[in-house]
């Protein structure tokens, strides 16, 4: 363990197959509130949380982990361990590395999906959770702009061009000033030296991603198995991930589930609008 920016600590994990996986720490690790992980995106890391994460933890400890092949995790040789089975399981090694035996799943797109697949393979570790723009059921456009952006192999002199080329091509990303969209840049790419700014993500990662959002497969039993502790549900207005329609589904399928909208955003939301910071606090409250 080494010290991090202010607020966290820079840790490692050893997986079960010998892969080192990075996580930040944020906050007390003996608060007495139920702790909460942050799980990003297919291709995003832990950088995703850092203005979430140190929020909460003023009052709980916060585990944001890097999957395997993201970020400053190790990349694994065989790209088929790019599943959400491996993720579980290295999410449940972290846990248990960590002493934590329960926590407030907060998940954003991919992670949200985690969530649903915890509530299945580890039920007695999910206290709740929040499922950022992902549902049962996710858009097919929303999908295949995603795969057509994980295939490219971009490369930027400096960040400022990244920027660019990130508010061009994707205007509903939750960015609201110049800062905000170098602050994306920055969460997305990494400098290699002699070819600029490449993305912060082992490629093979879209081999496994693109063959199994081809099959389509309903995920509401998976989404079911969260009836039994308290979800919360945020989309963005313009997600073509998480449609209108999927949305309300959800709220008559789980009665109990509570719902928020960001306006005038796309997939996903950001976790730092108004309403929905209000929104996190009112549910881990309840839970």
């Amino acid at each position: 363990m080494t010290d991090g920016a202010p607020g966290y600590r820079e840790r490692w994990l050893t997986a079960q197959d010998g892969l080192k996986l990075y996580f930040r720490d944020y906050g007390d690790p003996l608060s007495h509130e139920t702790p909460a992980l942050c799980l990003p995106g297919v291709t995003r890391n832990s950088k995703d949380f850092a203005d979430f994460a140190l929020r909460l933890s003023s009052r709980r400890r916060i585990l944001c982990p890097d999957y395997r092949g993201r970020g400053r995790s190790a990349y694994d040789p065989d790209w088929r361990n790019y599943n959400p089975a491996t993720y579980v399981n290295d999410i449940r090694h972290l846990l248990v590395a960590c002493g934590v035996r329960k926590a407030h799943v907060i998940g954003t797109s991919l992670g949200g999906i985690l969530a649903m697949v915890m509530a299945v393979a580890t039920p007695g570790a999910v206290a709740s959770a929040v499922l950022n723009d992902i549902g049962p059921e996710v858009g097919g456009a929303g999908v295949g702009n995603i795969v057509a952006y994980m295939r490219e192999e971009r490369r930027f002199p400096d960040l400022q061009s990244a920027a660019d080329y990130i508010r061009k091509n994707f205007p509903d990303l939750p960015a609201r000033s110049p800062e905000d969209w170098l602050t994306i840049a920055r969460n997305t790419y990494r400098e290699q030296p002699g070819r600029g700014f490449v993305h912060d993500w082992d490629h093979a990662i879209v081999n496994q991603f693109a063959g199994a959002s081809a099959q389509n497969a309903s995920m509401w039993p998976l989404f079911g198995a969260l009836r039994r502790v308290p979800v919360l549900a945020v989309r963005g207005q313009r997600s073509t991930v998480l449609s209108a329609e999927t949305f309300r589904r959800m709220a008559e399928f789980m009665p109990g589930i509570a719902q928020v909208v960001v306006e005038d955003c796309g997939h996903p939301t950001a976790l730092n609008e108004s309403n929905v910071l209000e929104a996190i606090d009112a549910h881990l409250a309840r839970a």
